[in-house]
């Protein structure tokens, strides 16, 4: 990469890095509604069943191709800082929600103590467990990744963006609604109807970005000028 392209590099990171964290943040913030999900839409013609999902998976999706960009882009280093940044504005916005839900509300206040505690009450446990969860799942992510990058010697770019991104979204759905279920937040009842549709919506989104992360790595490779399998170092080292 030419050395004159290092400041907008920098600023394309901070701009991905950006998403990362907001997308993390806000999926843990808004998880606690839900909503029902067909694969083939409101005509149902194969008689699918409705999955129920969590608004929260919305954004979600987006850090996986995030990071997936940023490990072809700038190297498995970087990526695994964002996703610990990541978890750091996690715990920081948690702290935020617990010390706005121990002041009171007043009289005339459009939310009340009960109306904020419905909607971020249960925010501790959730971020905890997704914590938890997420932060798994993206180190496995980021690992098969750069696994299969080296063993393709940079080519096949949507083998790795798909085998990594199956795995760690299995792993996250799985330990996020176990987590779930084990500190009482939902019933057991749930626990593999949440599994299934989760992992399901996750892959087919993984399946569909996976021409939007070639589109990207294409136009960074083309912009920085990178080659193939070329990874773009932002901070010099000795």
């Amino acid at each position: 990469m030419e050395y004159s392209k290092r400041p907008q590099a920098f600023y394309f990171f901070l701009i991905l890095a950006g998403l990362f964290i907001t997308s993390l943040v806000v999926s843990n913030l808004i998880f606690q509604k839900f909503f029902y999900w067909s694969p083939f839409g409101e005509v149902n013609l194969f008689s699918a069943p409705l999955f129920e999902l969590s608004v929260g998976i919305l954004p979600y999706p987006l850090t996986f191709l995030i990071t997936d960009l940023i490990s072809e882009i700038y190297g498995k280093k970087m990526a695994n800082k964002v996703v610990v940044v990541g978890i750091i504005a996690s715990v920081f916005s948690l702290l935020i929600v617990y010390t706005a839900s121990s002041v009171s509300a007043t009289d005339w206040s459009p939310v009340s103590d009960e109306l904020f505690s419905t909607v971020f009450g249960n925010t501790i446990v959730a971020v905890f467990s997704s914590m938890m969860a997420y932060l798994l799942a993206q180190f496995v992510d980021i690992q098969i990744y750069h696994f299969w990058k080296r063993l393709t010697k940079g080519r096949h770019l949507w083998l790795r963006n798909n085998f990594s991104t199956f795995s760690s979204q299995l792993i996250d759905t799985t330990s996020v609604v176990l987590l779930l279920c084990f500190f009482g937040e939902i019933g057991w009842e749930r626990f593999t109807g949440l599994v299934l549709s989760g992992f399901l919506f996750k892959a087919l989104i993984a399946l569909l970005d996976t021409p939007i992360l070639y589109l990207m790595v294409y136009g960074c490779r083309r912009y920085f000028r990178l080659e193939v399998n070329e990874e773009i170092e932002l901070f010099e080292t000795s």
